[in-house]
């Protein structure tokens, strides 16, 4: 009884609150196997397609590159990017990329020679005899991320995980409508993928490995089911279909019954979560020594006369993909990179594939239905109620409406997965999820500028600060030099007392005169004789001067003399 207790205790799943059960419309596109695309003249390749900040650029205008060759250094936290084939660098500047707006990120062009001429390869078949460090840099350097959506850099995750992990879950749910891009990879290179589980275990040392596989992929399960016959230590979770059980919260919940709390990450419970397709990427990078160049797409939709899965070079046009699947446009069509209820519409073709992008969905004009109109809120719960992340989408709403960004924070806003169910199921057709990615922007942009704030005040604290003990020692200094003068300054204040009592001592000497001598005083007398002589002619010089006035004036003479008269 105990062991059978222990066995419903290893083997049991839980069940997240919320969810809803879409149409699945997967059969589009999984039933075909992988194929290649031929390769696009022009492939444009961003130098930012993950998480973080983009690499330094290592070639110019002009250089010749091989496939794998790297374009960008990968420094700490920024990943680089590599050629997606051989070929001529033709251009680096801004390009459209895979953005619902369709900013411009810097990229390299390049145009292919049509040779696609790797670089020299150096798998590491032994790769059970290399350092945890010496893998995890080898991952890094050859630029694989998250390929479930989020774009993280492998490296980093891995090392940020460190020795703490007991869990490590591979993601292979693949919940979202439409896309099949894993369901396909694991039909198709199921072996590849578990050594890449592997790979991941070695470096992480986990006490339990767990697959969940939602129950939609019964080719899948068989495949994994195959390559995992004679393994024990992996264990293969089979999981209801319900969306959103991909998500990395909910599928921890799944198989491990562990919440993330709010504000944390998956490590702090003990957990890291990879995508099968990085897994996939994991066991190219370090066995095979090729760099992420390609990555599986799902290309799908009523618009589309050959559906399937293709292996898609990264920096492909978009355009390119959809014209070799017979794509068949309409008047008013749109294409979405994503799914359904995640994915947003590119507003044209020309952008590039990139890491993340896992779909490339087009429409009939009836597929999705008609756009309705947005109506008024009628409080009905349906967005709480279908919410797997326990939030109140109503209240998030109003918040947003109302820029009451401190109310949208205080009611875990942050926690939004923005998989779209409340959007859903709304009965006013109310683009819920946009609202939430606008707010959760302006909360973003106001902390960044708060932050901004707080180190420039910072440093003009630090600057005053240092100013005040600039001036502080300054006045010290100058108190000591007045108390305590310098040496030299010793010296030349002595000196000065000393010629001031030689003076005085020269001044307060008698005058000795010896019997039988008379004073020498002709000097006195003769400065004496000069001062006359010097007042005697001032005074003649006066005379004469007023001795010449009266001649020239005979009317003032005259005056004179009538008054002398009377």
């Amino acid at each position: 009884m105990l062991k059978l207790f222990s066995a419903f205790r290893k083997n049991k799943i839980w069940d997240f609150n919320g969810g809803i059960h879409p149409p699945e419309m997967k059969t589009q596109s999984n039933g075909t196997p992988l194929r290649q695309v031929p390769l696009a003249q022009r492939f444009v390749i961003p130098l930012k397609q993950h998480i973080g900040s983009e690499g330094e650029l290592c070639v110019s205008v002009g250089d010749k590159v091989l496939r794998g060759q790297p374009l960008t250094r990968g420094r700490g936290k920024m990943l680089p990017v590599h050629a997606p084939t051989s070929g001529t660098v033709t251009a680096i500047a801004p390009h459209s990329t895979a953005h619902p707006s369709a900013l411009a990120e810097l990229s390299v062009i390049i145009d292919a020679d049509g040779e696609d001429c790797w670089i020299p390869r150096d798998g590491w078949d032994d790769y059970r005899s290399r350092s945890r460090e010496e893998l995890i840099e080898r991952i890094h350097q050859f630029g694989v991320a998250g390929l479930g959506g989020a774009g993280f850099p492998t490296g980093v995750k891995l090392q940020g995980g460190g020795d703490k992990i007991e869990t490590l879950i591979i993601n292979a749910a693949e919940c979202e409508p439409y896309i099949t891009a894993d369901d396909r990879l694991m039909q198709d290179c199921a072996a590849q993928v578990v050594e890449g589980i592997r790979i991941l275990a070695h470096i992480l040392q986990p006490r339990e490995i767990l697959i969940g596989i939602e129950d939609n992929k019964p080719q899948a399960i068989s495949m994994l089911r195959a390559v995992l016959a004679d393994s024990h230590d992996i264990s293969l979770r089979v999981i209801p279909t319900k969306y959103p059980s991909g998500g990395a919260k909910q599928l921890t919940y799944i198989l491990t019954g562990k919440q993330v709390p709010h504000g944390g990450r998956s490590s702090d419970i003990g957990v890291l979560m990879q995508n099968v397709g990085t897994a996939y990427a994991v066991k190219r990078a370090v066995i095979d020594g090729e760099p992420i160049t390609e990555r599986v797409v799902t290309l799908t939709g009523e618009a589309i006369a050959r559906p399937g899965n293709v292996w898609a070079r990264l920096g492909t046009p978009v355009r390119h993909l959809l014209n070799d699947a017979g794509f068949c446009p309409s008047a008013d069509q749109m294409v979405i990179m994503g799914g359904p209820l995640m994915g947003f519409t590119l507003p044209w073709l020309d952008v590039p594939v990139v890491k993340i992008t896992n779909c490339l969905l087009a429409p009939s004009a009836n597929e999705l239905g008609e756009p309705q109109e947005e109506q008024s809120c009628i409080r009905c719960s349906a967005c709480a109620d279908a919410c797997p992340a326990d939030l109140l989408p109503q209240q998030l709403y109003w918040f947003s409406k109302g820029q009451q960004h401190d109310k949208a924070t205080t009611h875990n806003i942050a926690d939004c997965i923005e998989c779209g169910a409340c959007a859903w199921v709304c009965p006013s057709n109310i683009p819920l999820v946009q609202y939430f990615r606008q707010e959760k922007a302006e909360i973003a942009a106001i902390h960044q500028e708060e932050k901004r704030a707080a180190e420039a005040k910072a440093r003009f604290e630090a600057r005053q600060a240092r100013l005040e003990r600039e001036k502080a020692a300054r006045l010290e200094r100058h108190k000591s030099a007045a108390v305590q003068p310098a040496a030299k300054d010793k010296d030349a204040i002595a000196a000065a007392l000393a010629r001031v009592k030689e003076k005085q001592a020269q001044a307060t000497q008698p005058i000795v005169i010896k019997a039988g001598e008379r004073p020498d005083n002709s000097a006195i007398i003769a400065v004496r004789e000069a001062r006359k002589a010097q007042a005697r002619a001032k005074q003649a010089e006066l005379q004469q001067t007023n001795d010449a006035a009266t001649v020239a004036d005979p009317r003032k003479t005259a005056v004179e003399a009538a008054i002398a008269r009377a």
